[in-house]
């Protein structure tokens, strides 16, 4: 090879050295600028400051405590018997009615079968709405208040406020008078009536997760107690 080849072949080279490096160099830019508008996109937060950050601890602080708030107020309703559909006896129709701010009592007969689809229902309703006390009286062992009440026609369901009998849904001549109404339909004609309150979207299943929630939180704060020790 004469001397000329020689020399142009090792420029070649050196220029493809430098082609390549030249390359490299590039890509290496290409993904620093990638990755920088990434970083500035989806910043990563630092958990040990936002846990050290006091707005959020005292939003955390307020959560249980609301949370326990809440808790104590369930417990008192359910211990007056609130968010199951109970049968009581005559004995207890008085305390029970004046025992709560607001009482749905519904007065049967064991042998017609529309007091059994109210019972479906309001049997579906009472864990929905615990502000409000669910019972039912066989009207047959019930005389006086049958009477007392006025109650002609079963079934009947009779509201009450503080004691005071303040409306009743008599029949099914309210529900469309038929037998297939659903749930939803006495739920609505109840609310109108200002005996149960309207369930925001979404909030039965907050109820149906609660107790859970609860015990996730408490266990939280107890955790983080804890390792504070």
């Amino acid at each position: 090879m004469d001397p000329d080849s020689v020399k142009s072949t090792l420029s070649n080279l050196a220029f493809g050295n430098v082609m390549a490096a030249a390359a490299r160099d590039y890509q290496k830019e290409v993904l620093a600028q990638e990755k920088a508008a990434s970083s500035s996109n989806n910043q990563e937060v630092d958990l040990d400051e936002l846990m050290d950050d006091p707005e959020l601890e005292k939003l955390h602080a307020d959560r249980i405590a609301s949370l326990r708030k809440e808790a104590e107020k369930r417990q008192v309703l359910q211990r007056k018997g609130h968010g199951e559909y109970r049968e009581i006896g005559e004995g207890d129709f008085l305390g029970e009615v004046t025992g709560s701010e607001k009482v749905i009592g519904h007065f049967y007969h064991k042998e017609f079968y529309r007091c059994k689809i109210i019972d479906k229902h309001l049997k579906a309703l009472a864990p929905k709405h615990i502000d409000t006390k669910f019972i039912k009286v066989d009207a047959e062992n019930a005389p006086f208040f049958v009477t007392k009440l006025g109650i002609k026609t079963l079934p009947c369901v009779i509201l009450f406020r503080k004691g005071i009998a303040i409306d009743r849904v008599v029949g099914f001549q309210d529900l469309g008078g038929k037998d297939d109404f659903t749930t939803k339909t006495l739920e609505l004609l109840l609310i109108k009536k200002g005996i149960i309150s309207e369930k925001k979207e979404g909030e039965d299943d907050k109820d149906d997760d609660y107790d859970e929630s609860m015990r996730r939180t408490v266990r939280t704060s107890v955790n983080t107690d804890s390792d504070s020790d």
